[in-house]
């Protein structure tokens, strides 16, 4: 479908901007006006009987078309604004001193004043500076010829006539300074909107891109990366490491359709998600049905391990009892352990935030050793949560890498009676001892 010609789409440029779409829109408004501006004078003249030479109306039509025409087929701004501007100043001094002086021709060089305000709009101030020192220097020619000729020069005009004309000039000139003008500020709004608006997307598209930030990095990395793009990498003395493992999801993955899946994995993640973000904890990772979070990197809490011993035993509620979860027969075992870890940001491309360490390794190896229903922590994390969290006796671990390691599984909390008496319980042991 062809685009409609308009007076607007001569000259424009898929690379020009908004602002060099205005400044040709407006001289060629400028160039119609005063062109129709010229036949109308004449005709005026005509209709009044008075007759002038028409070689100058006649000359300007002719060269201000073809310069349009020039400009239409070229694109070349610079010399039809050029053209345009000084016809505006030169053409109507030269009308002027056709006819004899400013009071015969009825003040007919005001409508030079277009081409230091026709090059304040559509070049900027700089450059209609020389414009107008031309026009106040022509002005001031124009009324030396008139004081020194004002006496001898003859007029074949009525004093009437020339009044009348006095008032078209000044209310067509006006006119149309006021018209380009007018409509030089409500483009200028309609530009202003625009970059609004697009500033308001780009606020949204920031936004989005945040949160997207926000998704695969901690609030204080993702921070610092905008402010400081580069290399992070850090050394942390104490945080808590967890991996929540999903049981039997392996074999469940053979009976079901890849959009069930992943369907069933958003839901359980999703809602673990939700409470990662309630206990104040950060997700570092999914692996494939394997969930790992850490707890003391920000530092914004300091009871980071008994949040996570809360957030592991809200998982298990969770997964025991979702009806879809119970449905398929899933479960969950959990491996704790609180320690140093380094921590950074790797890949320039699809990057992500990882720990690594001997933490993160007894973490991931005491989730594979848990049973399905059980929450497995090292002894460090024992000891930070023995006074307020119920565990089972100590067993020992044979973990590659580590040899043995004592493995204590977290039970519950202690009630507020027992903790009084000092007293904790061993679930599966059948006795109550003092707590070590």
């Amino acid at each position: 479908m062809s685009k409609q010609f308009t007076l607007q789409s001569i000259g424009e440029d898929l690379l020009d901007t908004q602002e060099d779409k205005l400044q040709k829109s407006l001289l060629i408004f400028a160039c119609a006006f005063m062109n129709l501006a010229v036949m109308l004078w004449l005709a005026i003249y005509w209709f009044m009987g008075l007759n002038f030479s028409s070689n100058v109306p006649l000359a300007y039509q002719a060269i201000s078309i073809t310069s349009l025409a020039y400009f239409y087929k070229t694109r070349n701004f610079a010399p039809f604004r050029f053209i345009q501007l000084t016809l505006f100043l030169f053409a109507p001094f030269v009308m002027q001193w056709s006819i004899g002086n400013s009071v015969t021709s009825s003040g007919v060089m005001l409508w030079a004043l277009l081409a230091p305000i026709g090059a304040l709009v559509v070049s900027g101030w700089r450059d209609s500076i020389p414009w107008f020192i031309a026009y106040l220097s022509l002005t001031f020619v124009s009324g030396a010829f008139d004081y020194m000729l004002g006496d001898t020069t003859v007029t074949k005009v009525p004093m009437k006539t020339i009044g009348v004309f006095f008032a078209l000039n000044f209310a067509a000139m006006s006119s149309i300074v006021y018209f380009l003008v007018r409509y030089f500020v409500l483009e200028t709004e309609k530009i202003k909107k625009q970059l609004d608006q697009q500033h308001d997307l780009l606020a949204e598209e920031q936004k989005k891109s945040e949160r997207i930030l926000l998704n695969v990095l901690p609030a204080n990395i993702a921070e610092r990366l905008k402010n400081n793009p580069g290399l992070i990498a850090d050394g942390y003395a104490d945080v808590t490491v967890m991996f929540a493992d999903l049981v039997n999801f392996t074999q469940l993955t053979q009976q079901m359709s890849p959009e069930q899946m992943v369907g069933l994995l958003n839901t359980v993640f999703t809602w673990f998600d939700a409470l990662t973000e309630r206990h104040g904890l950060e997700k570092i990772k999914t692996i494939g049905d394997a969930y790992m979070v850490v707890g003391g990197l920000a530092r914004e809490r300091e009871e980071y391990v008994a949040d996570m011993a809360n957030l592991a035993f809200d998982m298990m509620d969770f997964v025991a009892s979702h009806p879809a979860l119970v449905r398929r027969n899933l479960g969950l075992h959990i491996g704790i352990c609180t320690g140093p870890v380094v921590a950074g940001v790797i890949g320039t491309k699809r990057f992500i935030f990882d720990l690594w360490g001997d933490t993160v390794n007894v973490s991931s190896r005491l989730t594979d050793d848990a049973l399905e229903g059980y929450i497995l922590t090292d002894k460090a994390t024992y000891n930070r949560l023995r006074l307020d969290y119920m565990f089972e006796p100590p067993n020992m671990l044979n973990l590659k890498g580590k040899g043995e390691v004592a493995s204590y599984r977290l039970v519950g909390k202690i009630a507020p009676a027992q903790k009084n008496s000092n007293i904790a319980y061993f679930p599966g042991v059948g006795t109550e001892s003092k707590s070590v």
